[in-house]
């Protein structure tokens, strides 16, 4: 019986010592360092203007409807880039209801960039994220909607691709993944006038 005790006791110890360690000091360690060296990161890599308004996450999909602004990605998120209702539609390849979508995502994208109905459409113009927040669109993207962006903002063709340029972020390590535009940033560059 006294053994026992005895080893309960220890145990009792133990995970009384694990518990701090793990579910106290780590996390605070953890949250210490990000918040010295990674502080922007660790903070959700808010944007924020000069008024200390934040206007959205450099990681966070945003939904842009007027012609003046590059769109987002289609979402399937909730009511579409709702954060807390992140992910995807979980339809497959075999379901209608997927397919009326895209067909109407397509329709409604050659429509507002002024493309021919049988013109080339990149897949992440008329397909959500797995997420259904991703912040970026890819360049063939961008570039296809820069026409109608320009021509209601009444500026060059050329001043909304050096835009494109500017807010494009590259292949991590040159090689993993496609550059993509961050369609907060470069919206809010068009409206900066930038």
């Amino acid at each position: 019986m006294k053994s026992l005790l005895s080893e309960i006791r220890r145990a009792f110890l133990a995970t009384l010592i694990l518990a701090v360690a793990c579910c106290a000091l780590y996390p605070a360690v953890v949250f210490g360092i990000s918040q010295l060296f990674f502080k922007s990161k660790a903070d959700g890599s808010l944007i924020v203007n000069d008024q200390g308004t934040v206007l959205g996450s450099r990681l966070i999909g945003q939904p842009f409807s007027a012609d003046k602004y590059f769109h987002s990605r289609p979402s399937a998120a909730g009511n579409g880039y709702d954060a807390t209702s992140s992910g995807g539609s979980n339809l497959g390849p075999t379901s209608q209801k997927l397919r009326d979508s895209v067909a109407q995502n397509l329709a409604d994208y050659r429509a507002s960039n002024g493309l021919a109905t049988n013109a080339p459409v990149p897949a992440d113009a008329v397909t959500a994220s797995a997420s259904g927040l991703d912040p970026h669109i890819s360049l063939e993207n961008a570039e296809l909607q820069a026409g109608r962006v320009a021509k209601a903002r009444g500026i060059a063709l050329e001043k909304a691709r050096a835009l494109i340029a500017e807010h494009t972020d590259r292949a991590d390590l040159g090689i993993l993944g496609e550059p993509g535009v961050n369609v907060l940033e470069l919206n809010l560059a068009l409206d900066a006038g930038k």
